[in-house]
């Protein structure tokens, strides 16, 4: 790739943008004094005996200062919003208390890592009823990349995300380690989790402010900060980029079109640094950024955009000058073979408001929607049959596992979509062909990530399987999800 080239197109169809949509709500300027931006703490193991570590996540009620005057309600993980960031090392064995402190049941998905399904996953059948618990266990064996947990009850989770449940994790290895990227956390690593909210009286209110369509807010947070400051100390920052809205698209940009570098996507490092000046995101993509500021001077002050919207500040301090250049080639990515035999998996994501549907259907908790084998490379042709003219970009996504996108409408993926994805913002009348292959048995969730879309049932299931090993599941139903007393 060729080191002179800067892209500078948000690549998506911009008559599908979300702010064409006739329910769309525009970002406001917060009258909110400039404030430090939040960096979640990372999260301390209970212990630690040899490879295995020993983790308590708690799903908890709180509050946050958010706007002046009262604070917000709202809820986190091991903290009043989002939650601690979780840092998980590729060969080391996981052991994870999960608490549920909250007043109804939620799950713990962890959304892009390659664990088994469903339990471990944390969908919908994975249940933590209030003032209960789970204890899961898993060895991490995925590449170095920014994952994050959320939760994934039917129908609320789009709710529980809005109220504040999302923390970023961050998965190491040993191969990215050498890679000349910033890796301090807090000082130049730094997670940048995109929300948008709007408040009554400084509290939350998501019946107020429903959309089946998707539900915006009108305040942009960062790391649920409103104008919130960074202060720059080094040259070069890594900026870890979660779109962890319910619905908004964000298209990033700086005020002076600074350029910046991403070095890795959904699951982990690109094959070739990609350079910018905008960036486009749909719901739960991650883009790995690395800006260098070393064309700036103390004083400078540089503001992250989003359309015409600033959303936070990096204030440029006194830093070392460094010279540091990225390798063209970061990483190596074969395309997988195909397995031979096996016809393309067409599926389906149609409709908006109440009549979304996925292959035609509704989710239904206790059906398989499709069977892939452990093991199999398969082509999946993922469909979005909204009208261009009003109609909307889908991301879809998929548990337990990391796809390649292989074309758009028979064209070439955008320039940083050559690396593991596990979400993909499908345009109106496209359809995206990727390599999906599973590693781990399971039942898994693939899904329009559009909350309140997966809340009202553009979601089916897959079972991953191996044909030597028989895995019996309990896939409960979302009454007995929801209302387990009204089943024993």
């Amino acid at each position: 790739m060729s080191d002179s080239k800067v892209y500078k197109d948000y690549f998506f169809d911009e008559p599908v943008f979300d702010l064409h949509d006739g329910g769309y709500v525009p970002l406001q300027k917060a009258e909110v004094p400039e404030q430090p931006l939040n960096i979640p703490e990372i999260l301390k193991p209970d212990k630690v005996n040899g490879n295995d570590v020993y983790y308590t996540i708690t799903a908890q009620e709180g509050e946050t200062q958010i706007l002046p005057g009262d604070k917000t309600k709202t809820w986190g993980y091991n903290a009043s919003i989002l939650g601690t960031t979780i840092v998980l090392k590729k060969g080391v064995h996981y052991h994870v208390h999960l608490v549920n402190k909250l007043s109804e049941v939620t799950t713990f998905h962890w959304h892009g890592l390659n664990v088994t399904g469903p339990i471990v996953d944390g969908g919908p059948h994975a249940p933590v009823y209030p003032g209960g618990s789970r204890d899961i266990d898993f060895t991490l064996d995925q590449p170095a990349q920014t994952d994050w947990i959320h939760p994934h009850p039917c129908p609320n989770t789009a709710r529980q995300v809005w109220n504040g449940l999302a923390a970023a994790v961050v998965v190491t290895d040993d191969i990215e380690a050498k890679l000349p990227f910033p890796r301090n956390y807090g000082v130049d690593d730094i997670p940048v989790i995109l929300q948008d909210r709007s408040y009554h009286n400084n509290q939350l209110d998501y019946k107020a402010d429903y959309d089946m369509d998707g539900t915006l807010g009108k305040y942009a947070l960062v790391n649920g900060t409103i104008n919130g400051v960074f202060n720059v100390t080094t040259q070069r920052i890594r900026l870890r980029i979660l779109n962890g809205s319910d619905r908004r698209e964000w298209r990033l940009h700086f005020d002076d079109d600074h350029e910046f570098t991403q070095i890795a996507s959904d699951g982990g490092t690109l094959p070739a640094p990609v350079k910018f000046t905008k960036l486009m995101l749909t719901c739960a993509e991650r883009a790995e950024v690395i800006v260098d500021f070393g064309d700036k001077k103390p004083g400078d002050v540089v503001t992250l955009m989003t359309d015409d919207i600033p959303i936070m500040k990096f204030k440029i301090g006194d830093y070392q000058p460094v010279d540091i250049t990225l390798p063209e080639q970061l990483t190596t990515i074969d395309t997988p073979e195909v397995t031979p035999g096996l016809p393309v998996t067409r599926t389906v994501m149609s409709g908006m408001d109440d009549n979304v549907r996925l292959d035609g259907k509704l989710f239904d908790m206790q059906r398989i929607d499709r069977r892939q084998k452990i093991g199999d490379t398969v082509l999946w042709d993922v469909v979005n049959t909204n009208d261009m003219e009003g109609g909307m970009i889908h991301p879809f996504h998929m548990h337990g596992c990391q796809f390649l996108v292989l074309s758009r409408n028979g064209k070439e993926p955008y320039p940083n979509e050559h690396g593991w994805k596990d979400t993909i913002g499908v345009n109106a009348g496209e359809t995206v062909r990727i390599a999906v292959q599973f590693t781990k048995f399971g039942v898994y969730m693939y899904h329009c990530h559009i909350l309140e879309h997966e809340d009202t049932g553009m979601m089916a299931q897959i079972e991953a399987y191996d044909p030597n090993v028989k895995h019996e599941y309990h896939l409960i139903s979302m009454d007995e999800m929801n209302h387990p007393q009204n089943n024993k």
